[in-house]
C-alpha cells in the first residue's frame, strides 16, 4: 500500500508541478539582417557613412533574396550617393529593382545616378531596345532627368494606362502629377 500511495503522490506532484520547457533562443539571421539595417539607417543619419555600409553590407549577407533585401541594397546605394560614389550605387541600385521591380522610388533613385554618373543618353538607348515593359519606367524617369519633362510625362503615362494593376502604377501617377506643377 505504501508503494501505490508513493508512486500515486510522485505521479501527482510530476503532473501538477507546472514544468515548462525551458525557452530555446532560436539565432534567426533575417531578424539580425533588420537589425543590421537599422544600425546601417542610423548610423547614415549620423553621418558615419563607412559604419552605415558596413552595417548594411551585414544585413545583405544575413538577408536571403527577399523584399527585404532588395531595401537593403536601396539603403546601401543610398550610402553611396551621399559620399560620391554613384558607381558603386548604380549596382546596388540594380540589384534591388532585380530582387524587387515594383517600387517606384528604387526606379527614381537609379535614373539619378545615371544622371551623377552621366550616362543617361547610352542607358535611354538601351532601355529604348528592350521587351520589358517596366523598363518604359525607366526610359520615361530618364527622360525626365534628362531635361526632357514632356516626354518622360508621356512615356510614364502610356506605361501606368497600360498596366493600371500594378502595385507601382499609383506611385506613377503621383509622380507625374508631381512632374506637371513643375511645368
Amino acid at each position: 500500500m505504501k508503494k501505490y500511495f508513493l508512486a500515486t503522490l510522485i505521479l501527482i506532484s510530476l503532473v501538477t508541478s507546472g514544468y515548462v520547457k525551458p525557452d530555446v533562443y532560436k539565432i534567426d539571421a533575417e531578424k539580425n539582417a533588420f537589425s543590421h539595417n537599422n544600425l546601417g539607417l542610423m548610423y547614415l543619419n549620423e553621418k558615419c557613412y563607412y559604419a552605415a555600409i558596413q552595417e548594411f553590407k551585414i544585413a545583405i549577407s544575413l538577408a536571403d533574396e527577399t523584399q527585404a533585401t532588395s531595401v537593403y541594397y536601396k539603403n546601401l546605394g543610398d550610402t553611396y550617393m551621399a559620399i560620391a560614389y554613384p558607381d558603386w550605387a548604380q549596382d546596388c541600385y540594380e540589384r534591388a529593382i532585380k530582387i524587387y521591380s515594383l517600387n517606384f522610388q528604387y526606379y527614381i533613385d537609379l535614373a539619378k545616378c545615371y544622371k551623377a554618373r552621366k550616362i543617361i543618353p547610352q542607358k535611354m538607348k538601351e532601355y529604348k531596345n528592350s521587351d520589358n515593359p517596366l523598363n518604359q519606367i525607366m526610359l520615361g524617369l530618364l527622360k525626365i532627368e534628362s531635361g526632357d519633362l514632356k516626354g518622360g510625362i508621356i512615356t510614364l503615362d502610356a506605361f501606368a494606362s497600360n498596366e493600371p494593376d500594378l502595385i507601382i502604377t499609383p506611385a506613377i501617377r503621383l509622380y507625374i502629377k508631381d512632374v506637371v506643377k513643375q511645368l
